[in-house]
Parts: structure tokens; sequence; C-alpha cells
């Protein structure tokens, strides 16, 4: 049986869309697939993110007695622009406090406290110990106002996020870059922590629904989380720059073959 010049050229050409299309399976792209095999109903493990050097803490100490918690409120004026302090445009705000390089604040009347490696929860703790000798039934508010993570790799908006809360998952996380590229790996997402000055390196697989139950599950301040590319974007990586060169070096084979064997 004998093709035409036309045929061949077809065929040839439906072939190399053949190779270089990979067929996606499921188990590479949905996520939770073995949701169906675990409990319906699951508690969630209570989570609170830990102070660490260089956080920065809005701090703000409030009671019925208004003037008593005064001096536990640092206040400072935003300055206008041209280096000249402009009272009308001025606006006063908490101080914040920075935690240092071992984990310490200087907080006003108390003096240095120790607050690195404590939950959110804990320091109120410690603060209302101690506040409370100065003043009967002390109010106290603490945020980590610098609270942010990054995402890099496949995800389609990458870059820097500042969190208004302290409780983050990575599922969030990575609706907030507007998900995955069809190119990402879902089952090698890693996730770079700093936790004491010590950096760890983890990984997680989110096409099995046990990561709910990770330690990466929610993210912590600073977290960088890296979506890997697969198999089809490295190799896209070579052979799209050069698509073209390919598709004509496969046609001019053709036409030679077509003449050799006519």
């Amino acid at each position: 049986m004998k093709f035409t010049f036309f045929q061949i050229k077809s065929i040839v050409f439906l072939s190399f869309i053949l190779i270089i299309s990979s067929c996606a399976s499921k188990k590479n792209i949905v996520y939770y697939q073995d949701i169906d095999k675990i409990a319906l109903q699951q508690k969630s493990d209570s989570y609170e993110v830990k102070i660490q050097p260089d956080d920065l803490l809005m701090i703000i100490v409030s009671a019925d007695d208004v003037e008593a918690s005064f001096p536990f409120n640092l206040k400072t004026i935003s300055v206008a622009s041209n280096n000249r302090l402009d009272v009308a445009n001025s606006q006063e705000t908490f101080q914040q406090y920075l935690v240092d390089h071992e984990g310490n604040i200087e907080f006003p009347v108390l003096g240095r406290l120790h607050v690195g490696g404590l939950s959110r929860t804990e320091v109120l703790q410690l603060l209302h110990t101690k506040i409370e000798s100065y003043i009967k039934n002390p109010i106290i508010n603490i945020r980590i106002t610098n609270f942010k993570i990054s995402l890099q790799g496949e995800v389609n908006l990458p870059g820097t996020y500042s969190i208004n809360s302290e409780r983050i998952t990575l599922i969030e996380a990575l609706s907030m870059a507007k998900d995955l590229t069809i190119y990402g790996k879902r089952n090698n997402i890693l996730i770079i922590r700093e936790n004491n000055g010590l950096k760890s390196y983890n990984r997680v697989d989110i096409t099995k629904s046990d990561f709910i139950n990770s330690p990466f599950y929610y993210l912590a301040q600073n977290d960088v989380v890296y979506v890997e590319p697969n198999k089809t974007r490295v190799n896209g990586s070579a052979v799209g720059p050069n698509t073209s060169v390919i598709i004509s070096a496969i046609s001019i084979l053709v036409s030679l073959s077509v003449l050799i064997f006519k």
C-alpha cells in the first residue's frame, strides 16, 4: 500500500504531536485523593504560631482605669514629609516591639521580657501575670504585624504575601497565589521554615489527604513554599524554543523520504 506525500507528512506530524504531548495522570493532579477513606469528621488541633526573632509585636494594654494603663502603652507620632513635623497631618500610633535575636523585647515598666518561642497565648499569660500587679483586671491584646509568607515556583501568582491573621493553612496560601499551575508537582511541595534560628526543609504531598494532619498544614511566619515543576515543564523548557526547528526538520525528512521511496 502506497501513501501519498500528504498522508506521510500528516502521519509523521501527528506522531510528533503524540510524542511531545503527555497524558495527564489523575494521581498527579487531583488533591485529597483518599479523602473518602478517612473519617468524615475530625477535630482540628488548635494551632498557634510561635514568636520568633525579628517579629514585630503590637501590644496594647487597657483597663477600667484608663490612666493606669497609660505607662504600658508607648505611643509614637508619624511625622509628615519634608522632615518637618506637621501637627495637623500627624497620626498617633502604638509603639511596636521588635523581638531581638535572643527572643527578648523591652517593655515599658516591666523591662526586658523573653517571648521568643512562646505562643501568643503564653505571651498573654506572661504579661497578664506581671501587669496585674499594677493594674486591676488588665485587658491585653497582642498581634504580629509583620506576619508574611512567600510562594515560589509553579504557582500562578508567586510572591510574598502579608497575612492579617496568625493562622493560615498551606491550601489557603496556595489559593492566595491562584493555585498551582498545571505544571506544578502536587506531591512534592517544599516548605522552608526557620525556628529558633534553625532552618528546616520539609516536603508535603497534597494529593494525599493525610497532609491535613501534618505539622506543615498550618504555615508559620516567614515560611517559604516552593512548588517544583513537573517533567512536562522541564522538558518543555528545552523543547518549547526549538519546536519550530524540530517541525521544519521533520518536514524536510518527510520530503526526502518521499523522493527516495517514490
